[in-house]
Formats: structure tokens, C-alpha cells, sequence
């Protein structure tokens, strides 16, 4: 009986640690949490102390006082502020257990393959700080293949893209394991990063971050529109003559070549991965295409700008912004039959 209640508060996790969005699985329920990856705090005492995570925080983004700071701790899929991430970790493993935290869980999260092991380790220690009894790492292209369904344990190549905020991972794998990969540190927020210095350049118009990822969302868009111009939508900003609020008009169009550069890196890792990927395994690609995974393969058309690229069938995953979460959690239900992609660093 005991034994029970103890399962049912240290309930096993696995967390998709995400550039812009983070997402907890808890064994046998699924996925539990999805809020963005934003802490807000001020310093009292030269200590941060925290105001809010995740959606509340993300609210404050680019709208704080002086004296309170709202940050992403991740950057390009690892931790850039130690601190912060480990209070929104906490704060994540808090949210899920609701109170049951005198029983540790264990926790498995996912890292970007082209890691380093500093940042391995970084992950890894602020996961244990959190409250992790034990903490294991698994490679983020593994989990996205997982989470979109490819059959990854066949001696057959499978080869997935995942597009996260901050990194895109392209990947070739057979028998459950990477036979090449490639980190690429071009994400959603390089997207959005181009958006806000297209129009900088074209209108005189800055933006902030969330307007130009409403931008990405709504009208975003990987090659031309047929018609040379596509749909609209207006927006505001600050223009940067005179100073004062204004709005403007923002095509599919101009979307398209804000975004142009990113859209090509994309393109080029897809290619490289290709021209590396064993001949027998690059035939097996040709027949059964490149899944897309991530939040950013939802930018429009731009699995028709990598078909155009690549002359290959390009299919997006079903959960896509789920997949590595799923992923990870399935490594967590499945944690004997993938334990070799399982690093627990023992």
C-alpha cells in the first residue's frame, strides 16, 4: 500500500527542456505541462528571486520595469543562465506533482545532440538540484523520431528533422541508434530574429519579439507565394524616424524573404546529411522520405521548400510540437528495451 502511494507521488518524468517551450510527461499519463520557457525575477539582496514562469512570465517579455527581468534560461537547447533554469525546472516538477515532492522522482530529459558535455553535465546537475533522484539524457533526435512514430529499431534508415526554438537537429538513424547527425543552431527564434531585422531594414519599423512570432504564425511562409504578394496582416511597432508608435502592412511575401536565410540553412544542414548518410542507408531515405518534426516545420510551405531542395517525399509528424516530449516519455515507459540510448552518466 505504502509502496503504491509512493509511485503515485514520485511519478517518473521525462521533459523536453525546449528553447521556447518546455513539456513534461509523467509515466502512464502522458503529456502533463506545456507552458514557454520564460522566467521573470528581480534582484533583492543580490539574489534573483522569482516572480513567475512560464505562461505568466512569457506575458512580461519585453514589457518589465528595470527592476524585474523576464529571460529564457535556455538558449539553442541548453542552459545559458544555470540558476534561472533550475528554479523553472523546480518550478515544472513542483506544478506536476502538486505537493508530493518529498518523493523524488526520475527524471529523463532530452538534449540537443551537438552538446557539449559541459552542458550535458550543466543539464544533468540542474535537474538533480530540482529534486531528480536520477537524471538521464537522451538525444533529441532519437526522442523526435520516436514521438513521430518512425520505426527507429529496424535495420532500415530513417531520417528526421526537428525544428525546434533554438536548434534544428537533422538526423539518420537504424537499429535505434544515430548513424549521423547534425546540430544546426537555427531555430524559430532565428525566424523571428530575421523578421525583426527584415522590417527594421525595409519600413523603419521595430518590433518586438512577440509581435514578429505572431507574424511567423499567422502569415509566416517558406517560399514565395504564388501570386507574388499572399495573405496580410497589419501590425504596430515603433518607427524609428520620428520615434512614435505606428502600424503597417505585412505581406506573405516579405515573410518569405525575411525568413529566406534561415529556410536555406535549414535546407543545406537537410542536404549535408544526405551527401554523409551510407549509400544503403540513403536509398532506404528515398523510399520512405524525411519526417519534420518540431514547432518550426509548421512554418507554411516549408515542407514543398525542402522537397524542392531535396527532390525527396517530406511528411510532417501528426503531434509535431509534441513529438520529442512523447519521445522522451516513451524512452521512460520503455526504459529496457532503449536503454543503450539512455545516458544516466554512471
Amino acid at each position: 500500500m505504502f509502496g503504491a502511494l509512493t509511485g503515485l507521488f514520485s511519478a517518473d518524468m521525462a521533459i523536453d527542456l525546449g528553447t521556447a517551450n518546455t513539456l513534461v510527461y509523467v509515466k502512464g499519463k502522458g503529456i502533463v505541462l506545456n507552458e514557454p520557457s520564460v522566467v521573470a525575477y528581480h534582484i533583492k539582496d543580490g539574489k534573483k528571486q522569482v516572480l513567475a514562469v512560464g505562461e505568466d512570465a512569457k506575458l512580461m517579455l519585453g514589457r518589465t520595469p528595470g527592476s524585474i527581468q523576464a529571460i529564457r534560461p535556455m538558449r539553442e537547447g541548453v542552459i545559458a543562465d544555470f540558476d534561472v533554469a533550475e528554479e523553472m525546472i523546480k518550478h515544472f516538477i513542483r506544478k506536476v506533482h502538486k505537493g508530493g515532492s518529498w518523493a523524488k522522482p526520475k527524471i529523463i530529459v532530452c538534449v540537443p545532440h551537438g552538446a557539449t558535455p559541459v552542458e550535458k553535465r550543466a543539464i544533468r546537475e540542474s535537474v538533480i538540484s530540482a529534486g531528480a533522484r536520477k537524471a538521464g539524457l537522451i538525444a533529441e533526435p532519437i526522442a523526435a523520431a520516436i514521438g513521430a512514430g518512425m520505426p527507429i529499431t529496424d535495420p532500415t534508415g530513417n531520417m528526421v528533422v526537428d525544428i525546434g526554438g533554438g536548434t534544428t537537429e537533422v538526423a539518420v538513424l537504424s537499429l535505434a541508434d544515430i548513424v549521423y547527425a547534425r546540430s544546426v543552431r537555427v531555430g524559430g527564434d532565428r525566424m523571428d530574429e530575421a523578421i525583426i531585422s527584415y522590417l527594421r531594414r525595409q519600413h523603419n519599423l521595430l518590433v518586438g519579439d512577440a509581435t514578429a512570432e505572431r507574424i511567423k504564425t499567422s502569415i509566416g511562409s517558406a517560399r514565395m507565394p504564388d501570386d507574388g504578394r499572399g495573405a496580410s496582416m497589419d501590425i504596430r511597432g515603433r518607427d524609428l524616424l520620428n520615434g512614435v508608435p505606428k502600424e503597417t502592412e505585412v505581406t506573405q511575401a516579405q515573410v518569405a524573404e525575411a525568413v529566406a536565410e534561415p529556410v536555406q540553412q535549414i535546407c543545406e544542414a537537410v542536404m549535408t546529411a544526405l551527401e554523409s548518410t551510407p549509400p544503403d542507408l540513403a536509398a532506404d531515405i528515398v523510399d520512405r522520405g524525411v519526417m519534420l518534426t518540431g514547432g518550426g516545420a509548421l512554418l507554411g510551405d516549408l515542407d514543398l521548400a525542402l522537397r524542392e531542395q531535396t527532390g525527396l517525399a517530406i511528411s510532417i509528424a501528426d503531434e509535431t510540437l509534441n513529438c520529442v516530449a512523447l519521445g522522451t516519455g516513451k524512452a521512460l515507459e520503455y526504459e529496457q528495451q532503449l536503454a543503450h540510448v539512455i545516458d544516466f552518466g554512471n
